[in-house]
């Protein structure tokens, strides 16, 4: 029986940006929403992932599949080291956090860079994503995440670990998935196709990798 899936929205992002995924999924799954990541938050909430691991695993019902995009990557990564019993597997989609890159100027130009193969489909699916979360929640998770070292924290995992990018992606470099992997333990995919946004551009192989993590036997 294969285990639930829970989908994190990627910064700024809302459960909008998952639906050319779930559409292949067989397994069940919820879309889980968290301040910067789908909801505006208030000023004075803690947007840094450890906080928002706190709150994610709140909303978890039971043991899953935790499946982030981007930069909320760093948050089910940090909800696996924390609360191991819930967490199945971890699927990691274009996953930032990469300290190496994390000035804003070179952010911006990786994102900008990264975004021109799918903008014209991507600038309507998005826009109203970030006008909900609200510019200044996003600026604020993404300076928290900003200071976060995905790769300093990683290897404590325990669950099995699947890491996929798009080939254009300049933010979720080979280099960086590989890396990941390897300190992980777990496998790294780059797809044929697509950029930062596998979730929208790549719905159904994306969705057949989640069902296959779903699928793996359960580990003590």
């Amino acid at each position: 029986m294969s285990a639930p899936v829970v989908l994190v929205p990627g910064l700024g992002l809302g459960p909008e940006s998952y639906a050319r995924t779930v559409e292949h999924l067989v397994t069940p799954y919820h879309v889980v929403t968290l301040p910067g990541y789908g909801e505006p938050a208030g000023t004075r909430e803690d947007l840094h992932p450890r906080a928002l691991a706190v709150a994610l695993a709140g909303k978890i019902r039971e043991r899953s599949v935790l499946v982030g995009h981007s930069a909320s990557c760093q948050i089910v990564v940090e909800t696996a080291i924390r609360y191991a019993d819930l967490v199945h597997a971890l699927v990691l989609v274009a996953p930032a956090g990469d300290a190496r890159m994390s000035s804003w100027v070179d952010r911006a130009v990786r994102w900008l860079g990264s975004a021109v193969p799918d903008s014209p489909k991507l600038i309507r699916v998005v826009t109203p994503q970030y006008a909900r979360t609200t510019l200044p929640t996003i600026a604020r998770a993404g300076e928290a995440s900003r200071h976060h070292d995905l790769a300093e924290v990683i290897s404590r995992v325990k669950a099995p670990v699947l890491i996929v990018r798009g080939k254009h992606d300049l933010i979720s470099t080979a280099e960086w998935v590989e890396r990941l992997a390897e300190l992980s333990h777990g496998e790294a995919r780059t797809l044929d196709t697509g950029a930062h946004m596998p979730v929208v551009t790549n719905g159904p192989e994306l969705a057949a990798l989640i069902e296959r993590a779903a699928a793996l036997p359960e580990t003590s």
